[in-house]
């Protein structure tokens, strides 16, 4: 087992080109952000959420997500994994309680703005949340064509990280002739392109054979080694014993922290 502060494990080490590529990514994004940023990024303090009429399925959730931070959200199916995730992300408000996004109450911010606030969160979703009309390059470098960058300064960074997540002879290919485990990858690398000061993934091993779940590991582990903070939401023991790291617990509505 090693520390999330420590350099990820030799199997599926990052090439050097690839080490380059994601030290340019992230540093790109903090250096614009990091005089504003103040410890903790997420601050959650008695938060609750319930659908509808419907009976609270989290309750009285008190937790920070520290910068650089590097955790493991586990639990029961059914538990409210995904809805606290989706909560990170700010696509759904909360039935009580506060939420502070990177020092701002979420509840105070216009929603013009949520998209705004959004990009510095990257999520990686169960269901992945391709574009079936978009080829795999094209499904990567979206959130870099919505933002106006020309092709020519993200192409490269796009080839070179579907090349490392196995994907390197899809990126032509659409979602629906993708298997489940190369719509996982593409998705992540999705979220990488965004380049996020948080990384959210909803069990992002749970299509992958074991080689490929400790290759994309290592990618978490690296970025948060360069300052990302992740959240990574899985059933998998076998996953979370590779890692010294924090163990957020969520059961019957409540989370337990075990740092």
């Amino acid at each position: 087992m090693v520390n999330a502060s420590q350099r990820s494990p030799s199997n599926g080490r990052l090439s050097s080109k690839i080490y380059r590529l994601l030290t340019v990514l992230v540093n790109k994004s903090h250096g614009e952000t990091k005089n504003r940023l103040s410890c903790p990024l997420i601050h959650f303090e008695n938060v609750g959420l319930r659908y509808g009429m419907g009976p609270e399925i989290l309750r009285d959730l008190t937790f920070d997500i520290p910068k650089k931070s590097f955790q493991f959200l586990t639990g029961p199916s059914g538990a409210g994994k995904t809805s606290l995730l989706r909560l990170l992300f700010m696509s759904l408000q909360p039935t009580r309680g506060l939420i502070r996004m990177f020092g701002r109450d979420i509840s105070e911010i216009p929603r013009p703005e949520l998209p705004l606030l959004r990009r510095r969160v990257g999520i990686v979703f169960q269901d992945f949340r391709l574009l079936d009309h978009l080829t795999t390059y094209e499904n990567v470098a979206l959130p870099l064509r919505v933002r106006g960058k020309d092709e020519s300064s993200y192409k490269t960074d796009v080839l070179e990280l579907l090349k490392w997540v196995g994907l390197g002879e899809r990126i032509n290919v659409l979602p629906p002739v993708l298997s489940g485990g190369e719509k996982q990858r593409a998705a992540i690398a999705r979220a990488l392109m965004d380049r996020p000061e948080v990384l959210l993934a909803d069990e992002p091993t749970g299509n992958v054979d074991p080689p490929m779940a400790k290759r994309l590991l290592n990618l978490f582990l690296e970025l948060n080694r360069l300052g990302t903070a992740v959240v990574i939401a899985t059933h998998d023991l076998a996953l979370m014993e590779q890692v010294e790291a924090r163990r957020m617990i969520l059961s019957g509505g409540h989370l337990d922290i075990y740092d």
